[in-house]
């Protein structure tokens, strides 16, 4: 009491300090029916819960993995009149909607999976998201595109996604970031199976039958998937909320909330403007447009569970804070001036192994920066932070566009990814500051404590 006391009178959140003090302070929680005590920091780490981080990782493939793809889509798009009076624009808009919808339900879908279950709500998520690709193959409307492709695709990602992205972190402990980052690779590998494969099908069998394939694939795959993951609710008991207020409160929490903002516009304008870039600028062909998308989906599937195996090693926020930097100072220094497939192919390699750092971490830095049992109700504010950016970054990177300046024509759009990771890594190496110091706090009460 004489600790927590002190804590209070320094300022320092003492549900929540950091997560060492949560790990070694092993709270209990009562069993379900024999009425044991049970740690609900002292999760599996292994067994069963790798089968439900391979579905997890199956359900991002499915999921995000298939959305990277849209840059295929968007391609042709732009470069052959499919919808009459369609503009860059409403291209660009789908597939930010894609996000930004998904994105944006996920406080429903907290609390639809509170109360009517997880399964109801993923299996839910699964049929509108093929339902959207199959309608979509059926469009000749851009509004209807809007609506297929664009917002029930996106209510479809967000169902299944909100749920699953809660349940990991109560599998993992000392292998939560490494856990992470394999199940945030499977949007990697999706995106690349995915990518090549619509290229392919697009050339082969037709733009409308390749989002048809596509709807029927994600829907027997996100099925199966869901299926398999399971969560430890009973024991961690999240109270799930929809806007955790209280949260917004915490300048720890406000820090992380900030980066995901900002270094989501750099996201989303390097997936989705590299293909394009790589047509206008560049002037190579559409198949070679596509592959690039594949190489940059493929480094994703490698780069994210590396980035998680270090996280775990050298700490979390510090591993993401220059992990973030890195993305922007790559956009300067390759993305820039590259002017040739092979530097293209380098840009792919190295930002595709970094830049969706977001994804890969954000599950692990909740529960290290707002505690376990708040992951589920800090997730779904972060999803709600980052339903801007994900919806018109890539929109304002087109319009940022200067087809006069020829060879420079990217430029603006090109800047703003760089600075937006360069600004978003100020915020995570400001929260690394803070986080420093209050474990110097705790370590002082601690050593006064024990002098006593």
């Amino acid at each position: 009491m004489r600790r927590l006391s002190m804590f209070k009178k320094r300022g320092i959140n003492t549900e929540n300090a950091t997560i060492s003090h949560l790990e070694t302070s092993n709270p209990v929680i009562p069993g379900e029916d024999d009425g044991t005590s049970v740690p609900i920091d002292d999760p599996p780490d292994g067994g069963y819960a790798w089968v439900v981080c391979g579905a997890v990782s199956s359900l991002n493939g499915f999921t995000w993995g298939v959305a990277a793809s849209y840059g295929v889509y968007l391609s042709h798009y732009l470069a052959f009149d499919y919808f009459q009076g369609a503009t860059a624009l409403d291209f660009a808009f789908i597939g930010g909607l894609q996000f930004g919808i998904a994105l944006f339900i996920s406080p429903l879908c907290t609390i639809g999976t509170r109360e009517l279950g997880r399964l109801t709500v993923m299996a839910t998520g699964s049929v509108l998201m093929a339902a959207g690709y199959i309608a979509a193959s059926f469009a000749s409307r851009i509004w209807q595109l809007y609506l297929t492709q664009g917002l029930l695709v996106g209510l479809g990602m967000g169902a299944i996604f909100i749920p699953s992205v809660q349940v990991l972190p109560q599998w993992f402990l000392k292998r939560r970031s490494l856990a992470g980052g394999i199940a945030s690779a499977g949007s990697g590998f999706g995106g690349l199976a995915f990518s090549l494969g619509t290229t392919a099908m697009i050339e082969q069998i037709s733009l409308p039958w390749s989002l048809r394939i596509t709807g029927i694939v994600c829907l027997i795959g996100n099925l199966s998937a869901t299926m398999l993951v399971k969560d430890r609710n009973h024991l961690v008991k999240p109270p799930q909320l929809g806007f955790a207020i209280h949260l917004l409160r915490r300048y720890d929490c406000f820090l992380l909330l900030c980066w995901a903002f900002i270094n989501l516009i750099g996201y989303m304008v390097i997936l989705y403007s590299l293909s394009n870039y790589a047509v206008d600028i560049v002037g190579l062909q559409q198949k070679q447009a596509g592959i690039l998308t594949a190489i940059l989906n493929l480094a994703t599937g490698i780069g994210r569970p590396t980035t998680g195996l270090l996280s775990d090693r050298f700490g979390r926020i510090q591993t993401a804070a220059v992990v973030t930097l890195a993305c922007g100072i790559s956009v300067f220094a390759i993305w820039v001036p590259a002017n040739s497939y092979g530097l293209l192919i380098v840009f792919a390699l190295v930002s595709g192994a970094i830049l969706g750092i977001f994804w890969t971490t954000i599950g692990p830095l909740c529960a290290e920066v707002a505690g376990l049992k708040e992951v589920p109700s800090f997730l779904s504010l972060q999803w709600l932070a980052a339903v801007l950016p994900t919806t018109f970054a890539e929109v304002i990177a087109l319009y940022l566009r200067c087809p006069k300046m020829g060879r420079w024509g990217y430029l603006y759009p090109q800047i703003l990814a760089g600075s937006a990771y360069i600004v978003g890594s100020m915020f995570l190496f400001e929260l690394w500051r803070v986080r420093k110091k209050e474990d110097r706090v705790s370590q002082q009460a601690e050593m006064v404590e024990t002098n006593r």
